[in-house]
């Protein structure tokens, strides 16, 4: 002991030891349960925030086990986490897999009985649960937060927040009330988790959710495992054809921008015996629910969607990601491509791009040709279509870089190699190089 040292330090250190051996204890407890053999990047960081009881706002690539950041902590909190999600496929998918680890989770959403419901809420009141899971629309119900009064919460989990921001490229307008819990429950901490947020998207996520000092922690938007291409649109059919027979017996996902473009594909899909399905916001909700759980079960192999397919999508062998037209943004695009390789084996990610897709994707954002899917406000709609049309159309130039993947994580602010083996662009310029050493 060093005896200038003030007694107060010495304690405050004892205490400060004392918490990190409890939370290394908790985050041992925590990878047995899982079965967790070593935490991937942030995840230890989360928790260790989590359990803490701090606000944050975690940005975790798709595929990076961000569920395991706020599952793990419910489970040695004593009280119920309560998980905000958009989408009952996924509330429904969670609880499954957490029943099944013996964990105590139920979901409250329209899906259920009134009746059991009612008996979900009385359970709820009594603690029984670690989880619970609800809509956002739900949540904000003058009944739902006189339940949340009566209730032992010990935290508010925002999954997807970036649903919140305006500027996010999937805004949904009851993600927008959301600070009110912070009003209303002003001692309990929110944690908001997403995949794809820009720096401004983050601060307005912090903003609106009015977190108090939280832990930021973003994650590397870099998926080296993922081969970027873009090609001309040409003759559209033959080239699926030969996106899908390239990955023959292979998951893959396949976007569109028209709910009639998608059954229009699966339906020519189908006819040149690839088993493929339909996927969009314009189909009953049970069915919705039956192909999502096709193709997450290993049924099917090929959906054909728009955008309203994603969240929550966790199929680790997707093998390729293929947008018939161009994406409205960055943001989406990134969002979308994350469903391919999240066992970290290769995987090909392609845009059919055409020089009219920015006017089609406009006037479609705009409200001006027929149903949205899923889509309202991305921020100034132009500013959006610029860039992912720049995106498209960069050319190989060894003059400036042209790196499909260090144009994307530059738009998430960060900074990587100005060079892959990973794109068609670098490719091309490394083939072109080779070319050359050998002429020389």
């Amino acid at each position: 002991m060093n005896p200038d040292q003030p007694l107060a330090q010495l304690e405050n250190l004892g205490q400060s030891c004392a918490l990190r051996a409890t939370l290394d204890e908790r985050l041992t407890a925590i990878a047995t349960r899982f079965h967790i053999a070593a935490f991937r990047p942030l995840q230890r960081e989360a928790i260790d925030s989590a359990l803490a009881g701090h606000d944050s706002l975690v940005v975790m690539p798709t595929g990076g086990g961000k569920s395991l950041c706020y599952q793990g902590p419910a489970t040695h909190l004593l009280g119920t986490t309560v998980v905000v999600s958009p989408l009952i496929a996924l509330m429904e998918d969670q609880v499954d897999k957490l029943n099944r680890r013996g964990f105590s989770a139920a979901h409250i959403n329209s899906s259920i009985s009134v009746a059991d419901q009612q008996e979900l809420e009385e359970q709820f009141k009594c603690g029984d649960f670690d989880l619970v899971y609800v809509s956002p629309e739900r949540v904000m119900t003058p009944a739902f937060m006189t339940l949340l009064a009566a209730c032992k919460v010990t935290a508010f989990i925002i999954d997807e927040a970036h649903c919140i921001a305006q500027w996010g490229h999937d805004f949904r307008p009851d993600y927008a009330r959301l600070g009110d819990l912070r009003k209303c429950f002003p001692a309990i901490p929110i944690q908001a988790y997403t995949a794809t947020a820009t720096p401004r998207v983050r601060d307005e996520i912090v903003g609106s959710l009015f977190l108090r000092e939280p832990d930021v922690l973003v994650g590397d938007f870099d998926r080296p495992n993922l081969c970027l291409r873009v090609e001309q649109r040409m003759d559209l059919d033959r080239q699926l054809l030969d996106s899908i027979r390239a990955h023959q017996d292979q998951a893959g996902i396949i976007y569109c921008m028209r709910r009639l473009e998608t059954e229009a594909v699966a339906g020519f899909l189908q006819l040149n015996g690839i088993n493929a399905l339909a996927y969009h916001a314009g189909l009953d909700p049970r069915e919705r629910r039956q192909v999502q759980s096709d193709f997450m079960h290993f049924r099917v192999d090929v959906v054909v969607a728009t955008i309203a397919f994603g969240m929550g999508i966790d199929r680790p062998d997707v093998r390729y990601v293929v947008h018939a037209q161009m994406p409205s943004s960055l943001e989406q695009y990134h969002q979308e491509i994350g469903r391919a390789g999240r066992d970290g084996q290769p995987a090909e990610c392609v845009i059919f791009y055409h020089s009219n897709d920015y006017d089609t994707c406009l006037s479609l954002l705009s409200n001006r040709d027929g149903p949205r899917d899923d889509v309202t406000n991305i921020g100034p709609l132009e500013e959006a279509l610029e860039l992912i049309e720049l995106y498209c159309s960069l050319p190989p130039d060894p003059s400036w870089t042209s790196c499909r993947h260090w144009a994307l994580c530059d738009h998430f602010g960060q900074q990587i190699a100005t060079t892959c083996q990973a794109c068609d662009n670098c490719m091309s310029l490394q083939g072109e190089a080779r070319q050359l050493e050998a002429a020389c």
